[in-house]
């Protein structure tokens, strides 16, 4: 029987759900590794011995990308919630609360951002345009000059 060679494995099966909840924040790889107190190389160690742990990241990645990409596309469409306005009263009846409707009209930045990524080919700003024939360069009196 051989024993095991190199350092024993700080890697604990608890580490799944750790790492699914800070993923969920949108910590980077980086930040990961230095919670757990290892190395990134460990990091990737670990995702590749532990399919578990890397599935976990990956769920947590993920479901932090969709709360930003439904945000944006809520402040590129625009909306609306409810608010409570709260005013100073008397001292009988303390403020007065009044329920209302927060709302933010459309952002042209998120929605700009939003179709670039989204549609690129139709809101890149570069274009590219292709010259097809030929040039002729033409001197004029002022290039006879110099």
């Amino acid at each position: 029987m051989t024993k095991p060679v190199g350092r024993p494995t700080k890697y604990k099966p608890e580490y799944c759900e750790q790492a699914y909840n800070y993923a969920l924040l949108g910590v980077t790889d980086t930040q990961l590794s230095e919670f757990f107190g290892i190395s990134e190389a460990t990091l990737n160690t670990w995702k590749h011995e532990h399919p578990e742990f890397l599935e976990s990241l990956k769920e947590g990645k993920a479901g932090a990308d969709c709360k930003v990409a439904k945000s944006l596309y809520q402040r590129a469409l625009g909306y609306e919630h409810p608010e409570d306005k709260i005013f100073p009263g008397n001292s009988e009846d303390g403020p007065l609360i009044v329920p209302t409707i927060k709302h933010y009209p459309p952002d042209t930045t998120a929605a700009i951002f939003w179709l670039k990524n989204r549609q690129s080919g139709k809101w890149r700003d570069k274009t590219e345009t292709e010259h097809t024939g030929n040039v002729k360069i033409v001197a004029t009196q002022e290039d006879e000059a110099l």
